[in-house]
């Protein structure tokens, strides 16, 4: 055998590949009687019109390919998009009550889907320079010129275009609206200018992301009544201690890139006990839900429970040793917290007779 063989790096397609050649060829060499050391197995390789070599570079092509698709695939963030679409399901689900239209439900799930991409993808291409600080977002595709930014730029617009179009036309024009609301205020008011310049940022873009519940909800209702009004002060009231959580136990990534939260600029101790009022309000909030007689009690036990349960956890903050450890935690469970309510949201809703105003009136 060629001794360049052994000088080449080895990969199981190309050798698997190559072995499948050799027993082509050793069986038509036992036909015809030829001694097998004669051959020169690179002569082999072009009589079976095959180059010896493709294999390796089809195999790295076919890695670039995936490479390039998981980098596209990481600037829309899916892990926001996921958690968007919990809560779409569960705005979706409350305002169906059991009689869920399929072709609409799948189609505002890919129409918001696409427009959270978008936005993400926008978000990332505007953040590049103070990415390129922080720890946890340095290694980026764009900040690493992974992806070129004007290409981005097209990508995410082709994204956003889409999912718009697709609300319009598979949902209604008020669902598409609230999604052109959200996108607006958090690629052009919030990324572009509030993150940047005010300790107020976290408050403005808490808006945007308390629209998916409320295109779920509209895309079944077509109309923006309390319980669209709710949902949107509920998962705008829970933005709050999620994202000062989030800044408290990266409080050095966002003071090195000079990103004015509310912890680096008023300080932890203020950050802490502004956490507690909005659970407390958070609090409120989701209990009118059943009160107003949009979900059951099913639906109000477990919301009690588990909003009891995080405002505990925030208190501790005051007596906890570690405030990286303690926020950390408290982020995570904001997320427990979250999706609790959207699944129960889902499972549970009712209708407006079935209140407790109802049986007190």
């Amino acid at each position: 055998m060629d001794s360049r063989w052994y000088g080449r790096r080895t990969d199981c397609c190309s050798f698997s590949l190559f072995l499948t050649y050799e027993h082509v060829l050793r069986r038509a060499l036992e036909r015809y009687r030829i001694p097998i050391h004669l051959v020169d197995y690179r002569h082999c390789c072009d009589w079976l019109t095959v180059d010896y070599v493709q294999p390796e570079h089809q195999y790295d092509d076919g890695l670039r390919v995936v490479a390039m698709i998981k980098q596209y695939l990481q600037v829309t963030k899916p892990g926001i998009i996921f958690g968007n679409l919990i809560s779409v399901i569960g705005g979706f689900l409350l305002a169906s009550k059991g009689e869920i239209d399929y072709p609409l439900f799948f189609a505002t799930l890919l129409g918001v889907s696409l427009v959270v991409a978008s936005g993400c993808v926008f978000n990332n291409y505007i953040d590049r320079d103070i990415d390129r600080i922080m720890e946890r977002t340095k290694n980026r595709p764009l900040v690493q010129g992974l992806i070129d930014p004007q290409i981005s730029l097209i990508y995410a617009s082709v994204l956003g275009i889409a999912g718009v179009v697709l609300l319009y036309v598979a949902a209604n024009p008020l669902a598409m609206f609230i999604a052109v609301f959200g996108f607006i205020i958090y690629v052009g008011v919030y990324s572009l200018y509030m993150k940047r310049k005010s300790v107020y940022g976290t408050l403005i873009g808490s808006l945007s992301g308390s629209a998916p519940p409320v295109i779920g909800y509209c895309a079944v209702s077509g109309e923006f009544d309390a319980g669209a009004a709710i949902l949107l002060l509920i998962f705008s009231l829970w933005q709050m201690p999620h994202s000062y959580a989030i800044a408290i136990f990266r409080f050095k990534d966002y003071q090195a890139a000079n990103i004015p939260v509310l912890p680096v600029i008023k300080g932890i101790s203020v950050a802490k006990r502004h956490i507690i009022l909005y659970i407390l309000a958070f609090m409120i909030a989701t209990l009118m839900l059943t009160l107003v007689g949009y979900a059951g009690y099913k639906y109000l036990i477990v919301a009690s429970a588990v909003s009891i349960w995080w405002l505990g956890m925030a208190l501790s903050g005051y007596k906890a040793t570690n405030d990286k450890v303690w926020a950390r935690k408290l982020f995570i469970f904001s997320i427990i917290a979250i999706t609790s309510l959207s699944v129960m949201m889902s499972v549970d809703p009712t209708s407006s007779t079935e209140t407790v105003l109802a049986y007190l009136r």
